[in-house]
This record gives C-alpha cells, structure tokens and sequence, in this order.
C-alpha cells in the first residue's frame, strides 16, 4: 500500500539544509532539462516502495536529463579527476514520501565510465548503465549523445542538440517544481532511502530545442513521450553536496 503522505514540503529554490556535512561532492555542469507530462497512475508502479508521484496540478513529470558529472568526491577530499568526471543521461521521475519530502526517482542513469557504474550499481543498487558518450559545444548549440552498451537493452539512446538562451530571472511555478529536488528516493538492499542534497540556487537559461532522439524513456519501462516537451530547460551548473540518508 502506497504511504499516506504529510502535508508536502514547499517547493523552494534554496535547498531546507544549506550547511548539511558532505557525505559526497560532485558538480553537475552543461546541464539540459527535458520534461514531459505524465498520467501518476502510469508512474506510480515504478516508484519505490514508500513514495507516490509527486504532483503539480494534478499532473506529474518524467525528465530527460543530460549533464556533464564533474570531480566526484567524498567527504570534504578533493574531487577526482578523472574517473569523476564523465557525461551522464539519465530518466527521472517525482517523488513524495509520507514525510512530505519530494524528490527524484532514477528509472536509469547512462554514464561514460565503467569503474563509476559498476561501483554505483554493486554498492549503492543505482541503475547505472555503461554508455558510449559525448557533449560537444559549437558556439551556443550543444550535442549530447548516448548510446547504450550494458547491462541493456543495448543500444537504447539519446541524441539532444539545443540552442542556449537567455537567463531566466523568475522561473515559473512549473521550473522550479521540475528543478527545485532536494532529494533522491531509493531502496538500498530492501530497505527504503532519502538521500538529501543541497547546492546553489539554479541558473536557469531557456534553451531551444533543435533535436531529439531518443529511446532511454521507454528502455526504462515508460510510455514513449508524445508530442515535444512541455518544458526545456538549460544551466551552465551547480557545484552539488550529498548529505547522509535520511530517515526512511
């Protein structure tokens, strides 16, 4: 049975726990946002156990997310260069557990570098895949390319090409809702998991977009996308703290 949750946390731009010790640091930078509407009976299967769609009038969200990880590193130790750096693809979904906290689900996340994945998915139970990548930028237009090579299916991909904009001064109810994730839920060994984040306010930037193709979405379990995407969002980055599980 899915939790009666609490009251919702607001959504905010500044994460609730700026000063929180890092049990990990990472940057996430050249990030595009893709999001498409979604029916919550259709996502609330794949959600894990103790969380329910989160929802913005009535309707809920999966992302298409592509991203440049940089200097993964623990505690307060520099980041490593190398094997914490790499471009990421991944498919989110919105998240509330019965603490009212909202955050994301990851349905899979492709990165470029094997020991990373392997590690996430051996240690922490994430979906990663190993992918061939790249993010290539001419001028204001970047490409970012993924395609699958295990555990599977094989092949699945994405290729998103946008145009940058201007700055977003006041983001939408909307924005923010798709933005402003303070949290990931998962299930770590069977049991549940809230892994709290902070990092500075988003810059937003409204971006164009020129092509997508892709099959990640529906290798990940849902519907194929209709229509473009009702929001497409760009940021250069934010520097990004992980703070300890929370309380399940």
């Amino acid at each position: 049975m899915p939790p009666t949750p609490r009251t919702p946390q607001p959504v905010t731009p500044d994460p609730p726990n700026p000063a929180m010790n890092p049990l990990m640091t990472q940057s996430w930078l050249d990030l595009v946002f893709l999001h498409w509407a979604a029916d919550p009976d259709d996502v609330a299967p794949l959600l894990p156990a103790g969380t329910v769609p989160d929802t913005l009038d009535g309707v809920t969200y999966v992302g298409l997310v592509a991203f440049r990880m940089y200097r993964v590193g623990w505690l307060r130790l520099p980041g490593i260069p190398y094997l914490g750096t790499f471009p990421e693809t991944n498919v989110r979904l919105y998240t509330r557990d019965a603490h009212g906290r909202r955050g994301v689900a990851f349905r899979s996340l492709d990165a470029s570098r094997l020991i990373p994945v392997a590690v996430a998915r051996a240690a922490f139970r994430l979906p990663y895949m190993w992918s061939r990548m790249e993010i290539r930028r001419e001028a204001d237009i970047l490409t970012y390319t993924s395609r699958r090579r295990l555990p599977g299916p094989r092949g699945a991909h994405s290729r998103i090409v946008l145009r940058t904009g201007g700055r977003i001064e006041e983001p939408t109810a909307l924005e923010r809702f798709l933005t402003a994730r303070w949290g990931m839920h998962s299930t770590f060994h069977g049991r549940r998991m809230y892994l709290p984040n902070a990092h500075p306010r988003w810059p937003l930037h409204r971006a164009q977009l020129l092509e997508c193709d892709d099959t990640l979405v529906t290798a990940a379990g849902l519907p194929a996308p209709e229509g473009e995407p009702l929001s497409v969002l760009y940021s250069p980055g934010v520097p990004v703290r992980f703070g300890r599980p929370g309380r399940p």
